[in-house]
């Protein structure tokens, strides 16, 4: 998708410039002294950074344009803020300050309502890691997080899964030789009230399923077991269950 020309907000970004390490060096101490020339070169030399940040945000339905803006404003804090004394990278510091913009953008746009209490405290949590990936020069765990802002881990933990971006039970998890296995497959289900083989009206196409098939059917249908529980019950891979899966179901349906 990104590969060759992309125009994101008017821009062909084939043709954005490319720095070296010592030219942003040199642009980060000029802008530091208020030459306004060597920031918009700085700012426009990392485009690309900003590219291949929002690349990790595409398949959510959202413009790239906006996002592409978003993570500019997140490159510009990062260059307003950057500390040249410190023996980090640009990069280093501006990358999760630009996944930390989008994902503020993401989650204040989110359909789910989440408390603003609770959202203040994911905003903290998100500037505190981001301040201690740039002093530690690795990503900080909730430990650290939680002790910089003086809060629990677990009121941490809970900022930060309100944020997460939900999962579509269709999403694909995994693909071994064009058998896809989804979210949907790794769910099991502990209620026996409504057994599907119950209801199924087609008893006579059941019974032409192998003794192995009427078996994964009655571990993921009867007894509610994900499909590593029955991988592991059976003694074949989780791809195998899926594909002997998929195909008694097909067999049943007269597919």
């Amino acid at each position: 998708m990104y590969v060759n020309k992309v125009v994101i907000c008017g821009v062909d970004t084939s043709k954005l410039p490319m720095l070296k390490e010592k030219e942003k060096e040199e642009l980060l101490k000029r802008t530091r002294t208020g030459d306004k020339l060597a920031r918009e070169e700085l700012i426009s030399g990392n485009l690309r950074l900003v590219l291949s940040v929002i690349q990790r945000f595409t398949g959510r339905g959202e413009n790239l344009d906006d996002l592409f803006q978003i993570g500019c404003i997140g490159l510009i804090k990062s260059i307003d803020n950057f500390d040249i004394t410190q023996n980090v990278k640009f990069s280093t510091y501006a990358v999760p300050m630009i996944i930390g913009e989008v994902r503020r953008y993401l989650r204040d746009n989110s359909s789910i309502r989440v408390s603003r209490s609770i959202k203040d405290t994911a905003y903290h949590a998100m500037q505190a890691k981001e301040q201690l990936t740039a002093e530690l020069d690795r990503e900080p765990d909730v430990s650290e997080i939680a002790d910089r802002l003086g809060l629990s881990k677990a009121d941490v933990v809970i900022a930060l899964e309100s944020i997460v971006d939900p999962i579509s039970l269709y999403e694909p998890v995994y693909s071994d030789g064009g058998d896809t296995i989804f979210v949907l497959d790794q769910v099991g289900d502990k209620n026996d009230d409504r057994n599907w083989l119950d209801e199924i009206s087609f008893k006579e196409e059941i019974k032409k399923l192998s003794d192995r098939e009427r078996l994964i059917l009655s571990l993921r249908y009867m007894k509610g077991q994900t499909q590593m529980e029955v991988s592991d019950r059976i003694g074949i891979s989780q791809a195998q269950v899926s594909r002997l899966e998929k195909g008694a179901i097909s067999k049943i349906k007269g597919c």
